[in-house]
């Protein structure tokens, strides 16, 4: 009997959902702040209040840990060295749910899930106008007349062989060619 074993299903085998949880885990990670669907969001929030409390602990089966979910070392290490310090001072919450209202096409619950501290990104900065110089300075320097340079000699090139025409293509480039593409072969 499964009395009491509440989890969200997502209308998926569990290796599917599996997949799509941690899906889900890595773009927060990456990305700060998704944009998805509510029980997806309150799916996958456990598991990445996991991975943001190892990160906290910073040891190597912490890594590991880590690792095993996100299978990605670069995502592991941006974990643990950018996202794990930001929370030192937080025993939980590190998540939070932002209501966005329904999806047009099949009205489901669609929602913001991102990290409670986002790191800022830096802005770039528009570049400065050209400050106006001076009168005395936007005057144009008088035109020198140039005289005209002898044309240079280059030596004959080689003259090239003429293009010969192809043959124009068949229908659909021929029934032999449809199945004969270099993409379809390993």
């Amino acid at each position: 009997m499964r009395h009491k074993k509440q989890r969200y299903q997502l209308n998926r085998f569990s290796s599917w959902r599996k997949s799509t949880i941690n899906s889900l885990a890595r773009n927060l990670i990456i990305y700060q702040s998704i944009k998805t669907t509510l029980h997806k969001a309150k799916a996958v929030r456990p598991q990445v209040e996991k991975l943001i409390s190892l990160a906290k602990l910073n040891t190597l089966a912490a890594k590991r840990q880590a690792a095993k979910i996100l299978n990605d070392h670069k995502l592991v290490s941006l974990l643990f060295a950018d996202i794990g310090p930001r929370f030192s001072n937080k025993q939980s919450g590190f998540t939070r749910i932002i209501n966005l209202g329904v999806r047009r096409g099949d009205n489901a619950q669609v929602v913001i899930l991102e990290l409670t501290e986002i790191k800022e990104k830096k802005e770039k900065k528009p570049k400065k106008e050209k400050e106006e110089k001076p009168e005395e300075m936007t005057q144009e320097p008088p035109v020198e007349e140039k005289k005209p340079e002898a044309p240079k000699v280059y030596p004959k090139e080689k003259e090239k062989p003429p293009i010969e025409k192809k043959p124009p293509k068949k229908f659909l480039g021929g029934i032999r060619n449809i199945f004969k593409k270099e993409r379809d072969s390993l």
